[in-house]
């Protein structure tokens, strides 16, 4: 066992030296390894006093100086979690944006953006705040990329409160699916690549997003509401807009396919799908759909999406991408469980990127040594993503074991089949990958 933690440390302190140049003092970055260490360990609550006391800090006031006064670049830190991101899980033709939101219940009427709105972890309205997170999913794992906290209208016209949580006066009031265009267009600028973006009816029915993909002809996969309007014609007739659920009433039983849409926890997700080719045709080669899901036991259960990918996309490579939208409460769920995602006690604007931003860091951590053990325990091929040694050797310490050593976080996210340990040095993170773009945007078109 203490072999394993020296191996965990090795590998720790490799990540977090990525990170370190943007904390501006040596106490600055020493205290950040820390929290980052302590959001990681076996803390049943990350919060207050519990984190300090995995710190090795007699009160909270160090970890709360690093969240609302130290000085460091929390966006800076953020670019750098995207360019590591897109380096070891990147996968410019199979690799899925996903777009989300979290609920995060709170007490009060100070905390920075908080009021009485839906709640998707309560499952109805409640005081909370939310927040609006993009996340990445390829064959190599899932991970965040983005957040930004939603602020209320009633927030960014209210001076007073601005001020008594440090919203910076940049800052006005955007809705959720702007907050998604905004953090698309920074993900594709700092350079990640991805074959499809997807998301649910909040972004999908932004019609605005989807023409802004289009754009740059990134594919996407998005969830509508059922009343989402869309352009056909017939011959002879006049273009008009239906109804995506009206459209779909001229589909005859033959038109379903029985698909899966991914395993889940209980195996593979099987539906009913039926898809629809749209007379739009924002470019040449490229091609609209309807695509639609039915349960199959409860078939009058229909969910819609649109679509927009190259012509010869077949129906399976959609109902895989929509299923890809389903990762992200996994990764939601995997930051709030192990490390602190939703256990924080700042109320300030600057506090809240800052505490998540870290979480991030932390889940991307585990994302990694999760990858680098199921690639240890295959095959696998140099330069395919794996953690790998001097002369292409696996990097040592990277499997459940060495998870273990960190915390009982790191091992419930890292708990898959791998050999022994290698006795192998440990080495430096591993090489990046750099694949060529399948859809090469056109000038102009990098930013939404």
């Amino acid at each position: 066992m203490v072999e394993e933690l020296d191996r965990a440390d090795e590998l720790f302190a490799a990540f977090h030296a990525r990170f370190a140049p943007f904390f501006s003092r040596a106490e600055v970055r020493e205290r950040s390894r820390r929290y980052l260490r302590a959001l990681l360990g076996p803390v049943e609550r990350k919060n207050g006093w519990q984190l300090a006391e995995a710190m090795g800090e007699a009160d909270p006031n160090g970890a709360q100086r690093l969240l609302c006064e130290a000085v460091w670049d929390e966006d800076a830190v953020r670019d750098e979690l995207e360019r590591f991101a897109a380096e070891h899980f990147g996968d410019p033709y199979d690799g899925v944006f996903v777009l989300d939101e979290s609920g995060f219940p709170k007490k009060g009427t100070k905390s920075v953006g908080v009021k009485r709105q839906y709640c998707g972890a309560l499952g109805k309205r409640e005081n909370c705040q939310v927040g609006v997170f993009l996340t990445y999913t390829s064959p190599l794992g899932h991970v965040f990329l983005d957040r930004r906290l939603y602020l209320p209208e009633e927030w960014a016209d209210d001076p007073v409160r601005r001020e008594e949580a440090g919203v910076p006066d940049d800052i006005a009031f955007r809705t959720k699916p702007e907050l998604g265009r905004a953090m698309l267009a920074h993900a594709f600028e700092v350079g990640v690549a991805g074959g499809w973006v997807t998301g649910d009816e909040v972004y999908g029915s932004d019609g605005t997003l989807r023409r802004q993909l289009e754009g740059r002809k990134q594919a996407y996969v998005l969830a509508v509401r059922a009343n989402e309007a869309v352009w056909w014609w017939d011959e002879g007739r006049p273009p008009r807009q239906v109804r995506v659920d009206e459209l779909i009433g001229s589909l005859s039983e033959d038109a379903w396919q029985r698909l899966s849409a991914g395993d889940g926890a209980k195996g593979p997700r099987w539906y009913d799908w039926a898809w629809i080719e749209l007379p739009r045709r924002p470019h040449p080669e490229w091609a609209c759909w309807l695509l639609v899901r039915r349960s199959i036991e409860e078939p009058t259960e229909l969910a819609y999406y649109l679509a927009f990918a190259p012509v010869a996309t077949t129906l399976q490579t959609l109902v895989r991408v929509a299923g890809a939208r389903w990762s992200v409460e996994q990764c939601l769920e995997e930051a709030k469980g192990e490390v602190g995602l939703d256990q924080y006690e700042v109320r300030t604007w600057r506090s809240w990127h800052r505490h998540i931003t870290l979480v991030l860091l932390a889940h991307a951590f585990l994302a990694w040594l999760r990858q680098a053990s199921r690639e240890r325990g295959g095959k696998g091929r140099p330069g395919s993503g794996r953690a790998v040694g001097a002369g292409g050797a696996p990097a040592a310490g990277g499997g459940p074991a060495a998870a273990a050593a960190l915390g009982r976080g790191a091992a419930r996210l890292v708990a898959v089949a791998a050999p022994s340990p290698t006795t192998s040095p440990a080495q430096p993170l591993p090489p990046p990958r750099r694949p060529l773009l399948p859809f090469a945007p056109e000038p102009g078109q990098l930013r939404l």
